[in-house]
């Protein structure tokens, strides 16, 4: 695998571009929903977060692919990206005139997604109800998208998409297969988080058998253990809870083999590790499997950290891993970088990355040595 070039800056517009649904999302800060009066407005989606990510935090250029209703509320999603870095001249939108090749009325037959997420406090979990059942983006399919612009002609250095979006409609599904497919043609390279919800879709022998065929064309793979078992179908031997962390990491070394070993497209597999030991105190880790030299290699691990918001710490972990291939790092070095870029969002509200790239290198090496925290004043 030693051998895989990425296009340049110099030849391309984008360093990475993304296709999923975005998502404005209601956050009742700290009160639960059911009780809430008052709110905060964010967004996000599983694909998006890690653009975000790569433009915010690690000032990559980059754009998202998706598809909005051109009302107040995709308006300010599409705000929200700007201001993040994000180019949205790719976004499809449907006009509410009921006019035009992408169009609806306006009684919201088609509407943009939201979701309210509370993050939780203590041993009161965190709770996402979406709504999302009627949205734009599961409307757009292949033939609708210029990929061979987008990736040929501007150049694309890097694409990504992911479980959640795939699984939404069948033309998701057929679209995102064809992203991919165009995106290796013009050598960008490609990553995919399994990134499993059974609010999405809750036949696993249907979402497996669309990841299935996704995953063979994809160069960098993102899933929890959980992630294997539901999105793919690969079960590991269970471990105790008080075995110690070697031989779980052993075990799943085998599994991530077998993965490797059905997709031998496959050049990365990478994993965050979060223990929740409440809504607000985490244990986290993570690991990148490199297939052509058979390495695992593991980042600093994270004990007994206060959170904010869980909500996109392993898409921030993705970016973090990303953005450190993209700048020709090392494999040891990404996992470091999707680790400590994945924690430190999570310290913030949000789906989205609020934090530096001189942030994550800084908890990198405060990681690696054990250090604590100090105020800066």
């Amino acid at each position: 695998m030693s051998d895989w070039q990425l296009k340049s800056v110099q030849e391309t517009r984008y360093d990475a571009v993304s296709l999923g649904e975005v998502l404005m999302r209601i956050d009742p800060g700290d009160v639960p929903t059911a009780r809430a009066r008052t709110a905060r407005l964010w967004h996000g989606g599983g694909e998006t977060n890690v653009t975000e990510g790569l433009s915010y935090c690690f000032g990559l250029r980059t754009a998202v692919v998706t598809a909005l209703v051109d009302d107040g509320i995709g308006r300010n999603i599409e705000n929200q990206l700007r201001e993040a870095g994000i180019d949205t001249g790719h976004i499809i939108w449907f006009s509410p005139s009921g006019k035009g090749e992408h169009s609806t009325d306006g009684k919201g037959t088609l509407h943009n997604g939201i979701n309210f997420t509370w993050a939780g406090k203590g041993v009161l979990p965190s709770v996402t109800e979406y709504y999302r059942a009627h949205t734009p983006v599961r409307e757009i399919g292949p033939g609708d998208v210029g990929w061979d612009h987008l990736f040929g002609e501007l150049g694309t250095r890097w694409f990504s998409t992911g479980g959640i979006y795939t699984l939404l409609s069948q033309k998701t599904a057929d679209l995102a297969l064809e992203a991919l497919t165009r995106a290796g043609e013009h050598g960008a390279g490609r990553s995919f988080d399994l990134n499993y919800r059974s609010k999405v879709e809750p036949d696993k022998d249907r979402a497996r058998r669309i990841n299935r065929g996704i995953v063979a064309h994809v160069d960098f793979l993102v899933g929890n253990q959980d992630d294997f078992d539901d999105a793919l179908g690969y079960e590991t031997e269970s471990v105790d809870k008080e075995a110690p962390f070697d031989e779980w990491l052993e075990i799943y070394t085998g599994m991530l083999r077998q993965v490797s070993k059905d997709y031998p497209n496959l050049r990365y597999i990478g994993t965050q590790l979060r223990g929740a030991l409440s809504a607000d105190r985490i244990n986290w880790g993570a690991v990148l499997y490199e297939v052509g030299s058979d390495t695992v290699h593991q980042a600093a691990v994270r004990t007994e950290v206060e959170i904010a918001d869980r909500t996109g710490g392993g898409d921030s972990f993705a970016s973090g891993v990303i953005a450190a291939l993209l700048e020709g790092r090392t494999p040891a070095e990404a996992v470091q970088w999707g680790a400590a870029h994945g924690i430190l969002v999570q310290e913030t509200v949000g789906d989205t990355s609020m934090v530096t790239q001189a942030d994550v290198e800084k908890e990198v090496d405060r990681a690696l040595k054990g250090g604590g925290v100090s105020a800066l004043r």
